[in-house]
């Protein structure tokens, strides 16, 4: 079952790498004397392809990879917004000078 969505239907894809796991389970009693359980961490059942390092820096790159598929001009956005910001900065002086040189007479 998926720990983060209960009941849904979903395989995970990488456990070939990453191994068969198995949730570790802890009852907690409440006040009122009802049993919940929660997850607290996974033992390893059968080994994967990777050791636990080497899977966690596949998947780290595979979601930047997709990050960036995501949006590939993003690079490229944010290179242009630090010129646009001074170039903002720029005009509000000269339009501040603007300013007083118009109200000069009229104070």
């Amino acid at each position: 079952n998926n720990t983060v969505f209960k009941d849904v239907g979903m395989p995970h894809v990488l456990w070939e790498l990453q191994g068969l796991q198995a949730p570790v389970i802890e009852s907690i009693v409440d006040i009122n004397g009802n049993t919940q359980e929660h997850i607290v961490g996974f033992t390893l059942v059968q080994k994967g392809q990777m050791d636990a390092q080497t899977y966690d820096d596949t998947v780290r790159d595979l979601v930047t990879f997709l990050d960036y598929l995501g949006e590939p001009s993003k690079l490229q956005r944010l290179a242009l917004g630090k010129w646009v910001l001074l170039f903002l900065a720029g005009l509000l002086v000269l339009v501040i000078l603007l300013k007083k040189e118009y109200w000069r007479d009229i104070h």
